[in-house]
């Protein structure tokens, strides 16, 4: 069924590039027409005149005016609805095709679909878009991923509570994304606490409360991207603060703490160069990933936990990436490393390679257990998906107590990692493709590693740059 409802909508998709409307366009348009037809179904507070029913009842030059009129009345609104709607503008020409979507969306019941705007249905649009437009697929985790983060995570904020406290009144913490994009880790969140209570039934009126208005907020640098995430979290009943702006620059954003913070920032040097002007990061660089870990360690609050997605090159640049991890190690508990497989982010960058690292403010290092889920393991592709079988044995392993090293899972002291000069691109496994000569590494991942080794030649050289500046007044 989200088959053909995707393929429906992305063949219209091609009827609308005739009419001028381009595939970031179709999406966004796409979102305005979804959430309207959601807020209907759900019964979520809309002004009557800018519902659903009164767009789906006309039609001609009526319609294209009133849909304009709609988008301008729902921008002017206070609160959630006024930033969902910010700056929207209709993009149709031709109200034929405005008309022609609206009967689109309106044949699917999308509430019954038990999805998000960011789950099956969406998500097959956005990895089609992704395949058109490259750059389309920077602001999406991939689910099983997300899950995987929030099954190892969670657990420790809430279910180990003292005995004396009820499950009912365990709602007391709080979960950001600092790089949210359509705030697919906070949405995980949400869905993993409202499975342990039976879907909000166990929990009282006010913790439910608190769970739905102050437990989750974020960053998102891109307005539109912003959209997606505030409609994705209302639709889900979520009333979150997301913070419109550049996370790593300074503002009223870095003066709040967390009790959890799960995010995946951004890949590559796009807008690098700049060192960001921040009295609270100990380490100078124009790195964007060094930078976000030094905000997440920041934005934390002693003892709280922490899972960020990071390219290999964070684990063993010198320099600045040194210093990082040293203060990193120095400030928390880096208790654990994910190495992902080849291909995690398929479709979107199908030859990146990376790794998610779990930290506990408030105490040192002293041991870093290294979960190897890449060496040996079949690339995540279209045709084999990232599904949660990837993820079972190393869940298995993190949440076992007392832990014990398998072929996958080893432990590495603070003395060992030390004597590594903190380089934490560490694998012991032999790798069975490189036996033989026939075992070449597939093309797009030599270029990968490649341009991953430019990346961190390049960052060396700008923070070379800034420290000769620096040096030079």
């Amino acid at each position: 069924m989200n088959t053909d409802v995707v393929q429906k909508l992305w063949g219209f998709c091609n009827t609308l590039r005739h009419d001028g409307v381009n595939y970031g366009d179709y999406i966004e348009q796409l979102t305005y027409l979804l959430f309207l037809k959601l807020a209907d179904e759900k019964g979520l507070p809309v002004p009557e005149a800018c519902g659903w029913p009164s767009l789906r009842e006309r039609s001609g030059t009526d319609l294209l005016e009133h849909y304009g009129e709609v988008l301008r009345t729902l921008a002017k609104k206070t609160g959630i609805l006024g930033d969902i709607f910010a700056g929207s503008l209709s993009k149709f020409r031709e109200p034929v095709n405005l008309k022609k979507l609206i009967a689109l969306v309106d044949e699917t019941e999308w509430g019954a679909l038990d999805v998000d705007l960011k789950g099956q249905a969406y998500e097959g649009l956005l990895q089609k878009y992704a395949a058109e437009q490259k750059g389309a697929g920077q602001y999406f985790t991939p689910r099983e991923a997300i899950r995987s983060v929030v099954r190892c995570t969670l657990p420790e904020l809430f279910l180990s509570k003292p005995a004396s406290r009820s499950r009912q009144s365990v709602i007391d913490f709080t979960v950001h994304d600092p790089a949210c994009g359509t705030a697919g880790f906070l949405i995980g969140a949400y869905e993993w606490i409202m499975g342990q209570t039976h879907e909000g039934a166990d929990l009282r009126r006010e913790d439910r409360e608190r769970l739905q208005k102050r437990t989750f907020s974020g960053s998102e640098i891109v307005l539109e991207t912003r959209r997606l995430a505030m409609m994705n979290l209302y639709l889900h009943e979520i009333e979150a603060e997301i913070y419109y702006g550049d996370t790593l620059a300074e503002g009223p954003h870095t003066s709040k703490c967390y009790d959890c913070v799960l995010t995946n920032p951004p890949f590559g040097t796009k807008g690098a160069g700049d060192v960001p002007n921040r009295e609270d990061f100990t380490v100078r660089t124009s790195n964007k990933q060094l930078n976000f870990l030094q905000h997440v360690v920041h934005i934390l609050k002693p003892g709280g936990r922490a899972a960020i997605v990071l390219p290999d090159n964070v684990l063993f640049e010198d320099h600045a990436g040194r210093d990082v991890r040293g203060l990193l190690m120095t400030d928390c508990d880096l208790h654990t490393i994910l190495r992902l497989p080849v291909g995690t982010f398929t479709p979107y960058s199908p030859g990146v390679k990376a790794n998610i690292l779990f930290f506990r403010k408030g105490q040192q290092t002293e041991q870093v257990w290294i979960y190897d889920l890449r060496t040996n393991v079949e690339k995540v592709t279209k045709g084999h998906p990232l599904t949660g079988d990837y993820f079972k044995d190393f869940e298995f392993c993190y949440q076992a107590k007392p832990r014990a090293e398998t072929d996958r899972f080893r432990r590495f002291t603070r003395d060992e990692i030390s004597r590594r000069d903190d380089n934490l691109d560490i694998f012991w496994l032999r790798d069975e493709s490189q036996r033989d000569g026939d075992g070449l590494p597939d093309p797009e991942d030599l270029v990968s590693e490649a341009v991953t080794q430019l990346e961190t030649a390049l960052d060396a050289l700008r923070d070379l740059a800034v420290k000769l500046q620096e040096n030079g007044k």
